[in-house]
């Protein structure tokens, strides 16, 4: 049995909108909600595990020198605020885990502790916090910066900004909340303690001004895949999103990352790696694969290149313009100050590509092509997770109601009835849940 979450990778944005029959009205209402309170709802009838939701802070310009193909795409742009979307994402739930992004880059240790506890007794124990350290220069002019720090600068920020948190989270001791009536005493002060954080980046003084929530740490996801972002995960998180385009890869990272974990004192079992996949689904196997064929041609389109060259700018960082570069030439051997293990995985697959076919052909966000009936896809997913070994998928798909329907109510009872997903929740908390296999 492995575990499954939902990766909203574009977070509280418009999503899609043009040229999609099953967009339905969501160019116009996106930012109300309802569309993503919706897709919670259905993942806990599909028993997921959790709901992942990306964040950025910017309207990006790197393509072209202008927000020009950001905004007549709606590219990670226009987006919401994710933190405000959270707790009426579980109002409609009982029991998934609902894990939103903070940036360590960006958001003071104390506003992150602080606003994550909130969040954790508005969701009864069920958000989780998936930590990055930011990957736009852009927005990191957003918050009085120049530019990006070095990436490696940014995860021994990271580092740090984990363990001021965690002080915090730390700062009531159990028992201190009292709420005695009668004397009355609502807190015992000799169990809150100020945690005097003082760092190379961060000083807070703490202790924090709310109580300890149902998890009293939220459930720490982590995404990246260099050596820094593996290092990162390894140390604090309990749930990783990760990359792999074939079965070889995946147990080579799940491999390096239970390497790491145990060199940090920790049972591999502590952190539940989850793959990136974006399965097409048909009603029979015949009428996928069409889809996937359809999916293959759009790639090759002036539209579909211009997003991906627009892609492969935003993951650098902001440090170069890949709309400067011949289509028919090489693909150019950068590396960027973004995501730079992202970028790094396209320059090496394309090796001996042109640019314009590398485009065409490698998704660098996409895993194992899965395609088929939902209970063709279900067996491969099964196949695929029983020779890595565990723990799981998480699923990316565009989020209309279509691709929603097809995946809780087509592939997930596929799933279910095969023995390879939970069948119900046992516990009350995301973290609980989690862990419990």
């Amino acid at each position: 049995m492995f575990h499954l979450g939902w990766f909203m990778g574009s977070g509280f944005s418009v999503q899609t909108w043009a040229g999609d029959p099953w967009a339905g009205t969501t160019g116009r209402d996106w930012m109300k909600g309802g569309l993503f309170i919706d897709l919670a709802a259905a993942l806990e009838r599909a028993c997921f595990d959790y709901l992942l939701v990306e964040d950025t802070s910017m309207i990006e310009d790197a393509h072209g020198g202008s927000m020009e193909t950001t905004l007549k795409y709606g590219l990670l742009g226009p987006k919401n605020d994710p933190v405000p979307l959270i707790p009426l994402l579980t109002q409609r739930t009982k029991h998934i885990g609902i894990a939103c992004t903070l940036s360590t880059s960006f958001y003071h240790p104390y506003m992150a502790a602080r606003t994550m506890a909130t969040l954790d007794h508005l969701t009864d124990g069920r958000v989780g916090l998936n930590v990055v350290t930011g990957s736009s220069r852009r927005a990191a002019q957003q918050y009085g910066y120049d530019d990006l720090e070095p990436h490696d600068q940014r995860y021994e920020r990271a580092h740090e900004w984990m363990e001021a948190v965690g002080a915090l989270w730390e700062s009531w001791e159990d028992g201190a909340v009292l709420v005695d009536t009668e004397t009355p005493r609502y807190a015992d002060h000799t169990k809150v303690h100020p945690v005097d954080f003082a760092g190379k980046y961060f000083r807070t003084r703490g202790p924090l001004n709310t109580i300890p929530g149902p998890q009293r740490r939220p459930v720490i996801v982590q995404a990246g895949a260099s050596a820094a972002g593996r290092d990162l995960a390894a140390k604090y998180a309990e749930s990783m999103l990760a990359h792999g385009h074939s079965i070889e890869a995946m147990k080579a990272f799940r491999a390096d990352m239970h390497r790491r974990l145990k060199e940090y004192g920790r049972d591999p079992g502590q952190l539940k790696i989850l793959f990136l996949v974006e399965p097409t689904l048909g009603e029979t196997d015949e009428v996928a694969r069409a889809r996937a064929e359809a999916q293959q041609r759009w790639a090759r389109t002036d539209e579909a290149i211009e997003r991906r060259l627009w892609g492969l700018s935003y993951t650098s960082g902001g440090t170069h313009d890949f709309s400067r570069y011949d289509l028919d030439g090489p693909v150019p051997d950068v590396w960027g100050n973004g995501e730079t293990s992202t970028l790094r995985n396209f320059v090496e697959r394309g090796q001996g590509m042109t640019l314009r076919e590398a485009l065409a052909t490698i998704d660098t966000h996409s895993g194992l092509a899965f395609t088929g009936s939902p209970d063709s896809v279900a067996a491969q997913m099964g196949e695929a997770m029983q020779e890595v070994g565990g723990d799981g998928f998480l699923l990316s798909p565009v989020v209309t109601r279509r691709n929603i329907a097809e995946i809780a109510d087509g592939l997930a009872p596929a799933l279910r009835k095969r023995g390879l997903i939970r069948d119900g929740y046992n516990h009350s908390t995301f973290r609980d849940n989690l862990l419990e296999f």
